[in-house]
């Protein structure tokens, strides 16, 4: 029976090109089996540091729940379109709690920040590693939902500085902007707004686009993620991002954590 098993799951693995894992073993690592061998055999020094470092240590840091240290390397995977890391780390997220309605908003919010081709290709990631799990998608949520209540003050406030700014120069993007982003893909409820907040962020970061970083974190801040939250998503992010795209991100956390002080 094990040899068996063990075919089935190598035809899979030929078949899809994706990682997969039994669900026996899929949460016990954070870092896929698959990966993990070829690392050691071309670059051992750097399969032990992922041992000592990232199985042994990152993942176990009590500052970020492993929930949310899944949407943060999700959500950078995507945008990275890292489509090899991605299904096992969609595994990971599902075993930590982290719903299907949850990947699939994740990926639509994405398409926004990251780019629509790199969403498609983590939908088609998805689509696999959902059936793997025998997911029905049916229930997925589609564009008609009821969306959560609008700050209409900060709305405005929002509207009218980027229709200041901009509206001369591309005023297609500030529609849209209004209309897609903020009256639309924010509202919708199957991810909380600190979740989207999260993984805006996360996005943001290792994309290395900080210039946009000052108004997304302070807003998930305002939706409820907390400094040290906060500064453990950079943490997470090192290992995913690299350490120069945190070392570009430090001086804007910085900035904003001090502006957030009482005075």
């Amino acid at each position: 029976m094990i040899k068996k098993s063990v075919l089935v799951t190598v035809s899979l693995l030929l078949m899809s090109g994706c990682v997969s894992q039994t669900t026996q073993n899929r949460s016990s690592k954070m870092i896929s089996e698959d990966a993990q061998g070829a690392v050691a055999e071309v670059a051992p020094a750097m399969a032990a540091y992922s041992e000592r470092f990232i199985e042994k240590d990152l993942w176990n840091r009590p500052e970020l729940s492993r929930r949310d240290r899944s949407l943060v390397t999700v959500a950078a995977l995507i945008s990275r379109n890292d489509t090899a890391e991605l299904p096992h780390y969609l595994n990971v997220a599902l075993d930590s709690g982290v719903t299907p309605t949850e990947i699939s908003e994740t990926i639509t919010h994405l398409a926004f920040y990251a780019g629509w081709p790199n969403a498609t290709s983590a939908a088609l990631v998805a689509r696999h590693v959902f059936a793997q799990r025998h997911i029905e998608t049916a229930s997925l949520p589609d564009e008609k939902v009821v969306l959560l209540p609008l700050d209409q003050e900060k709305e405005t406030q929002r509207a009218t500085l980027v229709e200041s700014n901009f509206g001369k120069v591309a005023p297609g993007v500030v529609k849209y902007t209004t209309e897609a982003l903020f009256l639309d893909l924010w509202l919708r409820p199957g991810l909380a707004p600190r979740d989207r907040s999260l993984v805006t962020v996360s996005a943001l970061v290792t994309a290395g686009q900080v210039a946009q970083v000052p108004y997304h974190l302070n807003r998930a801040m305002d939706n409820g993620l907390t400094q040290t939250q906060a500064s453990e998503v950079l943490t997470q992010l090192a290992f995913v991002a690299g350490w120069p795209n945190i070392f570009s991100a430090l001086p804007v956390f910085k900035e904003v954590f001090a502006g957030r002080q009482p005075a």
